[in-house]
């Protein structure tokens, strides 16, 4: 590993630290539904933590009470031990309709000592097609990690644990759509998909090892924009922009921890790449 790579490690693992010592807490009562999984879906210690499991039988998730329009959204997350492949736990936003916007992120399980990877992708209108996947500079199945979406009307930014993954700008300038009209829940699910989330399918869910278990804590919405309310809690991230420090950790991760992105996909864009990626 270079310097500059070794800098930029010990840089995110202190300022992970901060991040996850900084956070206030929703409470999952208040703040969440869960709908689906014939109580697969457990909310205890007083609405501080959330467990989704999955069994051979039915996977299970929750929704968020509001929709929000535009903010960032922090959630802790420890995701599911041992040999999870052909599991998925997704975390995302999401609207309503036929010609939804979405913004994800799923975590796609792996046999025991391989990496999860992270799947990203942002959807505007119902099409998607903008996928990046990333592994991770740790083990997110030892602890919680804080993922976190931060939406406005310049760009879209996935972090983990503070730090910036992925940003996707709005180019509606030069005909790319950006969702910024509908508002959009939150939604988390644990399932399975065993056909095609660990390398292609070819690696089937072990069942001898469920149920399978995903945790969540330290939800907050406190700098995201309630749909139903005029203003948001916290303007400035309205119009948030990535510093230069944090273009040069999202440049880190992209160099050393991106595995797939969807804008140098040639051969699966013979017709040539989608007009962002000329940006982006």
């Amino acid at each position: 590993m270079t310097s500059s790579s070794s800098f930029w490690t010990i840089f995110v693992v202190v300022f992970s630290s901060l991040v996850f010592v900084a956070f206030s807490s929703g409470n999952f009562n208040q703040d969440f539904d869960v709908t689906w999984g014939d109580g697969r879906g457990k909310i205890a210690n007083n609405g501080q933590v959330l467990t989704l499991s999955l069994d051979k039988a039915s996977g299970s998730g929750f929704q968020s009470k509001n929709q929000y329009l535009f903010g960032k959204i922090d959630m802790q997350i420890k995701l599911v031990p041992g040999n999870s492949a052909g599991t998925v736990t997704a975390y995302y936003l999401r609207s309503e309709g036929s010609g939804w916007d979405e913004i994800d992120f799923e975590f796609l399980g792996n046999l025991s000592g391989d990496p999860y990877t992270l799947h990203t992708n942002v959807f505007s209108q119902g099409k998607g097609n903008r996928e990046q996947q990333f592994h991770l500079w740790f083990n997110p199945t030892s602890d919680f990690h804080t993922y976190s979406i931060l939406w406005n009307a310049q760009h879209i930014v996935f972090y983990v644990d503070g730090t910036p993954i992925r940003e996707f700008k709005n180019l509606e300038s030069i005909g790319v759509p950006y969702p910024k009209n509908q508002p959009m829940r939150i939604y988390s699910s644990l399932w399975n998909a065993d056909d095609w989330a660990t390398r292609g399918g070819l690696i089937k869910t072990d069942w001898s090892q469920a149920p399978f278990t995903a945790s969540y804590r330290n939800f907050n919405d406190d700098n995201a924009c309630v749909s139903t309310t005029s203003s948001c809690k916290s303007n400035s991230l309205v119009s948030q922009e990535l510093d230069s420090t944090a273009q040069q950790r999202l440049k880190w991760v992209q160099k050393n921890y991106m595995i797939y992105n969807y804008c140098t996909d040639t051969k699966r864009f013979p017709q040539g790449l989608p007009k962002e990626c000329s940006v982006n």
